[in-house]
C-alpha cells in the first residue's frame, strides 16, 4: 500500500492542483487520484477551481460543455487570464477552437472539419509508414553499433513534427525552426509563467505568426494538395470562410497540441512495449488490433492530466453530492476517469482487450475514454493521432525486439501534460 493509500479518509487535500505539480506526483500521480477519486471526487482548489475525478462526472462536464458549462466570455478573459490585455500569446489562446462556444464554435468547427476530414487523414497512411521507416533506419543503425538513443527526441518528438509538415504544405526545415519555440510558448501559457517567460512566448508566438501568415498567402497563389490550401481556398456553394485571424488562430492552436501529447503518447506505448512484452502480438496482427492496443495506451496513460481551459457553471450546478455554484471554474482530471475502476475493471492492468472489436474510443463494457476529451470539444486532431500511433507501433516492434531502456526515462515538469524530456534505449546483449 502506498503512502497515499494509507492517507487518513478524514484527512483533507487543500490543493489537488498543488498536489498533481510535486515531484512524487509528476513521477506517479495516480496513487493521489486514486485517492482524490474516493474521498473527494470533486475537489475545490485553494484558487476556488473545482476538479472533478471520477469517471462519470469528468464525461458528464465534457457533454455537458456547451449548455450547461461553457467557455469564458470575451469581457470575462481578465478574470481568466489576467494579463492577457498585453501578451500576444495569451489572446491567441482565447481566440482558438477550445475556448469558443455555440454558435461560434459549431461555425468554426464546420469550417475546419470540411477540410480536416477522416479520408484525408487515411491519405496520409504512406507517408507516416515512409516517414517512421526512414528515422527507424538511421535509430537502427545507431542501436546495433552498440550506442544509446534518445527515441523520444530521434523518433517521439519528430514523427509527428514531420506528418504535420506534410498535412500543413510546410517544409521540413521550416517545421523544425516552428517547433524550437512550442516550449518556450507553452510555458507562456502556464498561470504561474514569469513575465519573462511569457515575454518568451509571445515573441515565439509572433513568430509563428508571421510564418502561417506568409504560408497562407503563398498557397493563395500556388495550391498544394495540403490543409492550408484548402482552408484558403473557396469552397463550392459555401460562401462562408475563415479569416485570416481566425485560421493564423486555429493553426497555431493545431501547432502547439499536435506534438507534445502525440509524442507522448508514443513514448508510452514503447514503455507498455517493454513491461509488457506479452502483449505485443496485439502489434502483429490486424488493424483493429493495433487499434486495441493503441486506445488501451491513450487510455491507460492520457497525455494531457486535465482540462486546461475553463469551463464555467451556467447555473449551480450538483456533482457527487457537491454544488458547483453559478460561474464556477470546473476543470476535468481526464488521467483520473480513465482509471476509474467503476468505467475499467482492474483499471491500472495494461490490457488491450478491453478496447478489441469497438469503435474507437469505446470499451467492450461500453466505456468512453476520455483522453481526446467528448462533446463539442472533443479533440480535432484525434484521428490524426491514432493513425499516426497505428502506423509507427507495429514497425517498432518489428523492427526492434530486443529493445530495453538504457536508463530511466526523464518526465517534463508538468502538471497538466504527462510528457517526457528524454527515453534512452538500447538493444539487449545476446546474454541479457
Amino acid at each position: 500500500m502506498t503512502k497515499m493509500e494509507m492517507h487518513d479518509t478524514n484527512s483533507e487535500c487543500q490543493d489537488a492542483f498543488a498536489k498533481l505539480a510535486s515531484p512524487a506526483c509528476i513521477h506517479d500521480p495516480y496513487p493521489f487520484m486514486r485517492w482524490l477519486r474516493k474521498h473527494d471526487p470533486v475537489h475545490r482548489g485553494a484558487s476556488g477551481i473545482f476538479l472533478v475525478s471520477r469517471h462519470a462526472d469528468v464525461y458528464r462536464v465534457l457533454k455537458a460543455t456547451g449548455d450547461a458549462f461553457r467557455g469564458p466570455a470575451p469581457g470575462e478573459l481578465a478574470r481568466y487570464f489576467p494579463r492577457a490585455a498585453t501578451s500576444r500569446s495569451l489572446n491567441l489562446l482565447a481566440s482558438t477552437l477550445a475556448m469558443k462556444e455555440p454558435p461560434t464554435h459549431t461555425r468554426l468547427r464546420r469550417l475546419v472539419s470540411r477540410d480536416f476530414t477522416v479520408r484525408q487523414i487515411d491519405g496520409l497512411r504512406p507517408s507516416i509508414a515512409r516517414i517512421t521507416s526512414i528515422r527507424l533506419d538511421g535509430i537502427v543503425q545507431v542501436l546495433e553499433r552498440g550506442e544509446v538513443v534518445d527515441l523520444h527526441r530521434e523518433f517521439s518528438l519528430v514523427l509527428p513534427m514531420l506528418v504535420f509538415a506534410e498535412l500543413f504544405g510546410m517544409t521540413e526545415a521550416d517545421i523544425f525552426d516552428l517547433a524550437a519555440g512550442i516550449g518556450a510558448i507553452l510555458e507562456g501559457l502556464s498561470p504561474h509563467a514569469s513575465d519573462a517567460q511569457l515575454a518568451a512566448a509571445d515573441a515565439a508566438s509572433q513568430k509563428v505568426e508571421a510564418y502561417f501568415s506568409a504560408l497562407m498567402e503563398e498557397k493563395r497563389e500556388t495550391r498544394g494538395q495540403d490543409i492550408v490550401s484548402a482552408l484558403v481556398g473557396a469552397h463550392d456553394g459555401d460562401a462562408d470562410e475563415l479569416s485570416d485571424a481566425e485560421l493564423i488562430s486555429m493553426l497555431w492552436g493545431m501547432l502547439l497540441g499536435g506534438f507534445a501529447t502525440t509524442a507522448a503518447t508514443i513514448d508510452h506505448a514503447v514503455l507498455a512495449m517493454l513491461a509488457y512484452p506479452e502483449q505485443r502480438h496485439w502489434l502483429r496482427g490486424n488493424a483493429a488490433s493495433v487499434k486495441a492496443f493503441v486506445e488501451e495506451v491513450l487510455r491507460r496513460d492520457a497525455p494531457a492530466m486535465f482540462s486546461s481551459i475553463p469551463r464555467i457553471a451556467q447555473r449551480d450546478i450538483e456533482i457527487g453530492g457537491v454544488v458547483i455554484p453559478k460561474n464556477a471554474d470546473v476543470r476535468v482530471l481526464i488521467a483520473a476517469g480513465n482509471r476509474d475502476p467503476d468505467a475499467f475493471a482492474d483499471p491500472d492492468r495494461f490490457d488491450p482487450s478491453r478496447f478489441h472489436g469497438t469503435s474507437p474510443g469505446m470499451s467492450t463494457e461500453g466505456e468512453v475514454m476520455l483522453s481526446f476529451g467528448h462533446g463539442i470539444h472533443f479533440c480535432l486532431g484525434a484521428q490524426l493521432a491514432r493513425v499516426e500511433l497505428a502506423e509507427c507501433l507495429p514497425q517498432i516492434d518489428a523492427r526492434l525486439p530486443t529493445l530495453a531502456l538504457a536508463g530511466e526515462p526523464v518526465r517534463e515538469p508538468s502538471v497538466f501534460l504527462r510528457t517526457f524530456r528524454s527515453l534512452t534505449v538500447r538493444l539487449k546483449s545476446p546474454g541479457g
